[in-house]
């Protein structure tokens, strides 16, 4: 990823004032190839991270005994992997859900309560714009290289302070994915 796409994935200096809020039990998705460039940025940047990634229906960033996310530098206030961070964290305050009815992704905006990112994009439409474009782009690479369980345990996520902003088609490929996993789901083309 270019360095000007990892500057559109967040404003730095109003996420690090944050004091982690997105960094705290929130356990966002990897993909195998996401792991393999976190890996290969930790050793660039020698940083050792004992088991950084843990496994339950699906992969994601390690957490401590509070709940942060591994690569959450306290100190600091800042991602260690910023560079290379999972997509969900690029597309954040962006977030999404596939409806089973209609076969679109559906994209959310966190509330301002609980993002002072997403408080800066309600005010500058331009920004908010560009930004949803980056968050599309990152969510949909990240759903189309999920397998099925994973991506189904990631939909059962409750997100409860957003608002929906958007929806878009998905390929049928993906769709043809989530019905291998449950082909009880019916997902509608029209």
């Amino acid at each position: 990823m270019s360095e000007s796409i990892a500057e559109k994935t967040c404003a730095f200096h109003i996420c690090c004032a944050c004091k982690g809020t997105c960094c705290r039990d929130a356990k966002p998705p990897l993909t195998e190839s996401r792991q393999k460039i976190i890996m290969g940025y930790l050793e660039k940047q020698k940083i050792h991270i004992e088991a950084p990634f843990s496994h339950e229906r699906y992969s994601y960033p390690a957490v401590d005994n509070l709940g942060f996310c591994v690569f959450y530098d306290k100190s600091a206030s800042k991602c260690m992997v910023h560079p290379v961070k999972p997509e969900t964290c690029r597309a954040g305050p962006i977030t999404f859900d596939i409806n089973p009815q209609t076969g679109k992704v559906e994209w959310y905006l966190k509330k301002s309560e609980i993002c002072a990112f997403a408080e800066v994009l309600y005010s500058d439409y331009a920004s908010f714009k560009q930004h949803l474009e980056v968050a599309k782009t990152e969510i949909l690479r990240l759903i189309c290289e999920l397998d099925a369980e994973a991506l189904q345990a990631i939909l059962e996520i409750e997100e409860p302070q957003t608002f929906k902003v958007g929806e878009d088609i998905l390929s049928q490929e993906v769709l043809a994915n989530l019905r291998c996993y449950n082909p009880y789901v019916r997902f509608s083309t029209d």
